[in-house]
């Protein structure tokens, strides 16, 4: 028995393939399936399987393209009902690949439809080996229910009973294959390692050290993470069965006066590139969100997903990196890229638009100053109350898409965030909104806190920590995971 894993940053994915001598499973796959074919290739495997958890609500599976490149067969759980060619498992099914039998166990909670599969190695033993948890069960954490909010206390219960009659059955040194890690937005807290023990996590998962069940369910539908706006789609396109990605229009350069000329009310025009360089001049009505930051996460959050998109990047690659991360969570209407980049944009004497930008001293001075403004932090509510500027005003980056008719569009607006990257995205929302003047605070909290003017934020500092969950509790900080 092989296990090769995968990881895919900032959508903190895990995938794996499941190898005996000259066959192979995929669990999990993400939508650029390459890596699978690659790695099958490299060992001279052939892919026959394809295994699915359950229907993933924070990125596009990529199970029809791995099946139309490989002719492998699909696996699903039965209650998903997908409307593609699959076979659907049940409790008490199994799926056998050369000397590994795997067993199919009912695992609902996160979502309606999940299932785990335990694997057995005969050609070692016949007790279990491991099990493909998918987002029942993660390190340090559990899957989130409030995904369906209308029914998550009921999906919290099951959840509950899903880990407690089922997963924790399994003998202790069973490990465990979750299809998060670190960063994952499936869970509140999901740990920095991709794998543990059903033993290791029995007795050191918070939340599994819960005992009464209506406590459980109290904790997983209270104060959690906010919930992006592709989690709404996404299960539902993977039910369906996504676009194949070669069926896909490629992306396509522009000139700058063909690219100005595409622009209509129904176009979004989204900038990639860092959030100093698009202070510096973009493209009027730009919307802008860093490929440096959390790039796919706040692309399935605020892109519309039928909108045609066209890209401002600093060259051809860094374009093609924006379309392959906006794919991986639902969003295929990017056509073009402005060929040149603002350089030819500039050279052809179009109009720029630009977002002051402020050092921590600059905006330290102004806290101090006459001059009146609005401060936003536009950081997660945790972040914010672990430790934020006097009088600033909270509204996550996001909705300010929703939110900006509370605030004077006359009037100075200062937007800070850990770093930049969100500040400069909810910076370009409100310049959409035509807020007159509006600035960046660069660096953000942490550069405010480097500078000696704040403490540090124990959330935004974490390496390993989200930006976007966490809790606190009477030990301290309870990190989040990831991004």
């Amino acid at each position: 028995m092989l296990l090769k894993h995968f990881f895919i940053e900032k959508i903190a994915h895990s995938s794996y393939l499941l190898a005996g001598a000259k066959t192979c499973a995929v669990i999990d796959p993400s939508r650029d399936v390459d890596i699978y074919l690659r790695e099958a290739r490299s060992r001279g495997l052939r892919i026959t399987h394809i295994l699915e958890t359950h229907l993933h609500a924070d990125f596009i599976s990529g199970h029809l393209d791995l099946a139309r490149a490989t002719g492998a067969k699909i696996c699903a759980p039965g209650s998903a009902g997908c409307a593609f060619d699959h076979e659907p498992l049940v409790e008490g099914d199994t799926v056998e690949i050369e000397g590994m039998l795997l067993r199919v166990l009912e695992t609902p909670g996160h979502t309606p439809e999940h299932i785990a599969y335990v694997v057995v190695d005969r050609s070692r033993g016949d007790e279990p080996i491991g099990v493909f948890c998918g987002d029942t069960l993660f390190v340090g954490d559990v899957g989130r229910p409030d995904l369906f909010p209308d029914n998550a206390r009921e999906l919290a219960g099951r959840l509950f009973h899903s880990l407690h009659d089922k997963l924790l059955r399994l003998p202790d040194f069973c490990e465990i294959y979750p299809a998060h890690g670190a960063g994952s937005l499936c869970g509140r807290s999901v740990g920095a390692k991709y794998r543990s023990t059903i033993g290791y996590e029995r007795r050191f998962n918070r939340a599994l050290l819960i005992e009464s069940k209506e406590e459980f369910i109290r904790s997983l539908t209270t104060d959690m993470p906010p919930t992006p706006d592709h989690f709404g789609r996404c299960s539902e396109i993977n039910r369906r069965g996504p676009a194949l990605i070669e069926d896909l229009p490629p992306l396509r350069p522009l000139e700058p006066a063909a690219f100005r000329a595409a622009i209509d009310d129904s176009t979004i025009v989204l900038d990639v590139r860092s959030y100093d360089a698009f202070g510096s001049q973009h493209v009027p009505m730009a919307m802008h969100i860093d490929l440096g930051g959390n790039f796919p996460t706040f692309a399935g959050w605020v892109l519309p997903p039928d909108a045609r998109i066209m890209l401002v990047a600093e060259g051809p690659e860094q374009a093609e990196t924006a379309n392959l991360w906006a794919r991986r969570v639902g969003v295929d209407g990017i056509t073009h890229y402005l060929d040149g980049g603002m350089f030819a944009w500039a050279v052809h004497g179009m109009p720029t638009a630009h977002l002051a930008h402020i050092s921590a001293r600059e905006l330290h001075d102004m806290m101090g100053g006459a001059e009146g403004f609005t401060l936003i932090d536009v950081r997660s509510r945790v972040e914010f109350d672990d430790h934020h500027i006097e009088g600033a005003i909270n509204v996550p980056a996001p909705d300010l898409r929703h939110r900006h008719e509370e605030f004077d569009r006359r009037r100075t607006t200062v937007l800070i965030c850990s770093t930049g990257h969100r500040s400069s995205l909810g910076a370009s929302i409100l310049q959409r909104h035509y807020f007159e003047r509006v600035i960046n605070a660069a660096g953000g909290m942490k550069g405010y806190s480097a500078a000696g003017f704040a403490r540090e934020c124990l959330v935004c500092d974490n390496p390993h920590g989200s930006r976007f969950s966490g809790a606190t509790d009477s030990s301290g900080p309870r990190r989040g995971s990831g991004g």
